[in-house]
């Protein structure tokens, strides 16, 4: 197969056993084999409990032999054990495209391939709406599900066009939008994204972000100053539960299941910040925080979704991206839908 970083691999499939460099590429397994997403886990790396706490917690709530997979630090920061990788006989080590360099640099995927064990690299973080889709390709075809793998990639073109269509076809004025990645996370202000990711989000439904002619990669940050100017009408900041890493942090604590009063007051207070002083977005309340990890899942259509709701609501008055990410759980995913993914000041 070819992978996403263009890599011709050879695998011998379906697998029995794999290693997930990244406890997030749960999302890409929960879709494709939703009555038991560990089936063929042998090993994984420990983010997942502390970049997604909330939805940890509900998958170990219904999965709880999850817990006792041997977990390994990661690719980027060195701690990854080649030794500990090769005891699990893992058939495949399935890879984020981002930590390529660091895998390479360290001289991992050389170590691995003298064992016999091929890496194949998945995206669904750097260029999520150009890889999102090949990657449950890849994945349908290293688990034997293609014709689930289809059905999902269906689902997700088709929950695109509800939004694609009518911004094609409507044309409308397009708000000024800043994206605040992970606003309150720190007490630097303020990191965002360029034309890629959740600003390529931005532009599918409808709006202008207007950090994708000043960052000029994925991620970025941009001044204050830069954002008093550019005036944006509205404000979209990316949240989570990050209590493993600024306990107690400003950070606005969306997700399953979320404390809404606690994340609505944490949202008010980054209203505050200098660099939201006067601006249309916080005189609007076109104030609004979403579930970070839409930036690295193959659940980017609800964000999209979601984000054409705010910018122009008249267009999308028979949207309902809440009923969309009800139907995502219910028709692939192997937990139950919680509420909480999202949040506006201007909700009434």
């Amino acid at each position: 197969m070819t992978d996403i970083a263009d890599r011709q691999v050879t695998v011998d499939a379906p697998v029995d056993r794999m290693i997930l460099g990244e406890g997030r590429q749960i999302y890409l397994l929960g879709a494709l084999q939703p009555e038991d997403p560990f089936d063929g886990v042998v090993g994984w790396r420990e983010d997942f409990s502390q970049a997604d706490p909330d939805n940890y917690a509900v998958y170990a709530e219904q999965f709880p032999e999850m817990e006792e997979i041997p977990t390994f630090g990661g690719f980027k920061d060195g701690t990854f054990d080649v030794e500990q990788a090769a005891a699990l006989e893992p058939d495949v080590v399935l890879m984020n495209l981002e930590a390529r360099s660091a895998t390479e640099d360290a001289g991992y995927d050389d170590k691995l391939a003298e064992l016999g064990i091929p890496i194949v690299y998945v995206d669904f973080r750097e260029d999520p709406l150009e890889h999102t889709i090949p990657s449950m390709r890849l994945m349908g075809q290293l688990l034997g599900e293609e014709e689930d793998a289809e059905a999902f990639i269906a689902y997700v073109e088709a929950q695109m066009d509800r939004v694609r269509d009518v911004i094609t076809e409507s044309n409308p004025e397009r708000p000024r939008v800043f994206i605040d990645r992970a606003g309150g996370y720190s007490e630097d202000c303020c990191m965002s994204f360029g034309a890629g990711n959740f600003g390529e989000y931005v532009e599918i439904a409808g709006g202008n972000n207007i950090a994708s002619d000043i960052i000029p990669d994925t991620f970025g940050s941009l001044n204050p100053e830069q954002i008093l100017a550019a005036d944006p009408e509205h404000v979209v900041v990316t949240g989570g539960n990050w209590d493993a890493y600024v306990p107690g942090g400003d950070w606005v604590g969306v997700g399953p299941g979320a404390d809404m009063d606690a994340a609505r007051a944490k949202l008010k207070g980054l209203t505050e910040r200098t660099a939201m002083t006067g601006i249309t977005a916080v005189e609007n309340d076109d104030f609004h925080a979403i579930w970070h990890q839409f930036y690295n899942s193959p659940y980017y259509f609800v964000a999209v979704q979601q984000l054409a709701k705010w910018f122009h609501p008249e267009l999308f008055a028979d949207l309902d991206p809440e009923a969309t990410m009800e139907e995502l759980h219910e028709r692939f995913l192997p937990v139950d839908y919680m509420p909480g993914y999202w949040l506006s000041l201007n909700d009434r």
